[in-house]
């Protein structure tokens, strides 16, 4: 097994966040990146600096029309700055809100009609938890090389690697950053096993419904999309993630969410698991990406369910009883002097003690 991470992920580093109308600290911190990496070293496990892959792995992905907002809405806002105009924050953040409901079985919204750096901030920033600083869109685009260099290896190998991604990005949409997300690396890594598998699985056990990833493939039958995750009717993204949500079109069938009620324990998780990766069999996929959040942990700060470190051992072992070439990438997990251990325990099930660490 490698692991991949380029040291420009923790160039981004956010100032702020909105939670219940109150600016906040950020969660996402550039601590989280090292706490895990600290781990990965102590398990021995190679990690390596992925290429730069530049924005070619995002075809299909993301629209261009996003990807250039992303890589230039610093500068522009900067150049706000003018004598006797008002003072830009000191991130970028949006003070708009149009309406869009996000489903995929509307027509697709297009581009940002404004050429304002105001409108296409309202437009693609979907929630105030996506502050764009100096460093974000590169800290962004190198979080998701790693997660395409984790899948080669997974090409190459047809083994499994770890993609240790930060920023997060199951949130973000093909034209949409949210929830602390900005470019989505699970579905880059989906993306990038399909040149080389016709079928391909991603298996979401965050806390939060990978409602970005769902979006992705929402009318594809190539990439099947699962979701473990706490109920969303009380619960961050709020507006998908629903059992009744199974894809539009040719991908009908294909999206499959397990919500699950706040307060749910190891065991219930766990039996959650189970039946996902049943329905998870009967596709029979050739390759798999678990987007793997530690944010499910009893004493994260934002979680709402109770899972304890030993079920990510056993997360572990499920996963690698499936036999499939495997592409792990991190998402959330904010308590950080839980998810190195967590990290452990996963990496335990998948890889154990005495399995010889493959690093080519």
């Amino acid at each position: 097994m490698k692991a991949f991470f380029s040291e420009d992920q923790i160039l981004h580093d956010p100032q702020q966040f909105m939670r219940l109308g109150r600016i906040s600290k950020p969660t996402d911190l550039p601590a989280r990146a090292e706490a895990l990496l600290a781990k990965l070293r102590g398990r021995g496990i190679p990690v390596e600096t992925p290429p730069d892959f530049g924005r070619a792995p995002l075809a299909g992905v993301h629209a261009d029309a996003y990807l250039d907002y992303l890589e230039s809405a610093w500068d522009r806002w900067q150049a706000l700055k003018k004598p006797g105009a008002i003072e830009p924050g000191i991130e970028v953040l949006p003070n708009l809100s149009p309406y869009y409901n996000g489903r995929v079985e509307d027509d697709a919204r297009g581009p940002c009609p404004s050429p304002s750096i105001v409108a296409q901030t309202g437009y693609y920033l979907s929630d105030l938890s996506c502050p764009i600083g100096p460093h974000t869109w590169r800290s962004a685009l190198r979080s998701t090389h790693s997660a395409v260099a984790a899948a080669d290896h997974a090409r190459a190998t047809q083994g499994s690697a770890y993609a240790l991604c930060r920023p997060s990005g199951h949130h973000a949409h093909a034209d949409r950053a949210g929830g602390f997300c900005y470019l989505n690396s699970s579905a880059a890594a989906a993306q990038r096993l399909r040149l080389s598998y016709d079928k391909v699985a991603v298996l979401d056990v965050d806390a939060h419904h990978g409602d970005g990833t769902q979006n992705i493939f929402y009318r594809r039958a190539d990439v099947m999309t699962l979701s473990l995750h706490a109920d969303p009717a009380q619960y961050y993204p709020f507006y998908t993630g629903y059992a009744h949500e199974r894809g539009h079109g040719g991908g009908h069938g294909y999206n499959i969410n397990y919500p699950l009620p706040h307060g749910a324990d190891s065991a219930a998780f766990l039996a959650t698991l189970d039946e996902a990766l049943t329905a998870l069999r009967d596709y029979r996929p050739q390759a798999l990406v678990l987007p793997l959040g530690f944010d499910t942990y009893k004493d994260d700060p934002i979680s709402v369910l109770q899972v304890d470190i030993d079920a990510y051992r056993q997360l572990g072992e499920r996963i690698a009883g499936l036999g499939l070439p495997t592409v792990v990438v991190q998402e959330g997990g904010y308590m950080v002097q839980a998810i190195g251990a967590a990290l452990d325990a996963f990496l335990q099930g998948l890889v154990p003690d005495g399995q010889p660490q493959r690093a080519n």
